[in-house]
Parts: structure tokens; sequence; C-alpha cells
């Protein structure tokens, strides 16, 4: 009985782990993984408010943390592309700081996709030395982070809202 529970939970821990199967998909899975991230982010806003999308973003987390360890032992590679569930922790926490309206959530988006493909200090550093699903997730909680800090200085210096007002004519 033991051995089916196990099992159970590393099939458990892989599905999460790949976003749902989302890591399977060609091209940029991690971009797919942040797109998962969108949806969620949205819904958990508007059905809690911002301490439900915290919630769910130290949720994912955690979670995701566990599940990345348990695809890292399966895959035998470090942070393997199939592992996505990092990218939509991160993307959860880079929408924190921000509204969520669709101009925002796809800044956020932009904004964490740049972070997490270029690893500005400290997230590469991160990537090189922390190991297992703790490292796996940890530099992406940190590109989140510092694209929130980014899409928060665009939307709250109002160039964000000045800007689509110019592009819709208003």
């Amino acid at each position: 009985m033991h051995q089916k529970a196990s099992n159970c939970m590393k099939k458990i821990g892989l599905v999460l782990a790949t976003g749902l199967g989302l890591g399977f998909l060609p091209g940029a899975p991690g971009t797919f993984g942040s797109l998962l991230a969108l949806p969620i982010a949205w819904a958990l806003a508007w059905a809690g408010g911002w301490l439900a999308l915290l919630a769910g973003a130290l949720a994912v987390t955690l979670i995701g943390i566990w599940a990345a360890g348990v695809a890292e032992r399966h895959y035998g590679e470090h942070d393997c592309q199939k592992i996505v569930i990092d990218e939509t922790a991160g993307q959860l926490i880079a929408v924190l700081a921000v509204p969520t309206t669709i101009v925002h959530l796809l800044l956020a988006f932009g904004f964490f996709r740049l972070f997490d493909s270029l690893k500005p200090f400290p997230a590469g550093w991160v990537d090189e030395h922390v190991k297992g699903g703790l490292g796996v997730v940890l530099d992406d909680v940190v590109a989140g982070i510092q694209a929130g800090a980014a899409t928060a200085l665009l939307v709250h210096t109002g160039l964000v809202e000045a800007v689509s007002a110019r592009i819709l004519g208003r």
C-alpha cells in the first residue's frame, strides 16, 4: 500500500511540476507556464482580492518547490524544461503589486519573461548555486519580484495609463 501511495504522490508531483502538461509543449514551455498564471491570478483577485492572490502565489510557490524536486529526481536533470511550475509561481509573484487588469497582467508577463530569461543578479546567482526543488523555484521567485517591481514602477508613475490613453485615443 505504501508503494502505491508513493507512486500516486509522484504522479501528482509530475503533473503539477509540468503545469498540467504544459511543460511538454514544444518551443517555449516556460512561457506556457507563465501564461498559466494569468487566469489563475485574475480568478484569485476577482474571487478574493489581493490577499487571495498572495495566498495563491505562496501556495503555488511552496507546492512548486516540492513538485519541482519530485520532477528533478524523476527526469534526472536540474531545472529541466518540462518543469514549468516555477514560472507559474514567479509570474504570480510578478502581478502582486499591480491591478489585475489585462493591460497590467500582460505588462507583468512581459517583464517576468524578460527577467526570467536574463536572470539578473540575484536571480542568476540563485539559479547557479541553489539546488533541488528550492533552486528551481527560487530563481523564478526572484525574477518575479524584479518583474513586479518594474511593473509597479511603470504603473504607479502613471506611465502605463498615459500610454494606454494615447494609444486608445482617450
